[in-house]
């Protein structure tokens, strides 16, 4: 039950805010430094953190909206989605963690990219438009969704696969800063069966996704 322990120390690290959380989008403290080299066990062959069926993060069904104004369920998707929850004014690790998917993906043979699609879930639907979310994914790659909604609807969605939302304190600005998890989480018929955390590198991103889309084929 390798997969279950995997998903215990997932789901703790979450909580304790140690896979890369609230500060790594805030520019404060240390204590959302990302932690690496997590995995289900020693030869899955994956760089993240894969679960087995019956233990991966059910993905609810809730209908969001993209950016062009149509219907999002994650659930229902037909296409393995990589989904990253963030937003465009994160100062740093979503910036970051954005540019490592487009290098992975783009590392992929086209045939394996057409079998995969990314979506930016906003955690700042306040200020996050679809004309602001479509300027700022354009940078990483015209074809990721941005996806919004309300709050409440996001935070809906999110929980079930350990995803923490929270806003946080006032910038001298004027702004806010919106704390949240920054792992990715690549979800296939309503699973979420492989995760990574901030830290992961494209190459190894490349990897498991191609080995990934390997097993969903066989």
């Amino acid at each position: 039950m390798a997969e279950r322990r995997a998903r215990r120390v997932v789901s703790g690290l979450l909580a304790a805010g140690l896979l890369g959380l609230t500060a790594a989008c805030g520019g404060g403290g240390e204590s959302g430094a990302p932690v690496t080299g997590i995995t289900s066990s020693d030869d899955d062959g994956y760089r993240g953190i894969y679960f087995a069926p019956d233990e991966a993060y059910q993905v609810p069904d809730v209908t969001l909206t993209d950016t062009e104004g149509r219907p999002f369920d994650l659930a229902t998707q037909q296409k393995r989605t990589l989904v990253f929850f963030g937003y465009t004014n994160c100062p740093d690790i979503c910036q970051t963690v954005m540019s490592t998917i487009a290098s992975a993906v783009a590392k992929l043979p086209q045939a394996d990219q057409d079998k995969l699609q990314v979506a930016f879930v906003t955690t700042d639907p306040a200020r996050d438009t679809a004309s602001v979310m479509r300027r700022y994914l354009d940078r990483f790659d015209p074809d990721f969704e941005g996806v919004t909604g309300s709050l409440a609807d996001i935070d809906r969605l999110g929980t079930p696969m350990d995803i923490y939302v929270e806003k946080g304190r006032k910038l001298p600005s004027g702004g806010y800063e919106v704390d949240h998890s920054t792992v990715v989480v690549s979800v296939s018929d309503a699973r979420g069966d492989l995760v990574w955390t901030g830290a992961t590198s494209p190459s190894d991103m490349a990897a498991d996704l191609e080995q990934v889309l390997r097993d969903d084929a066989a």
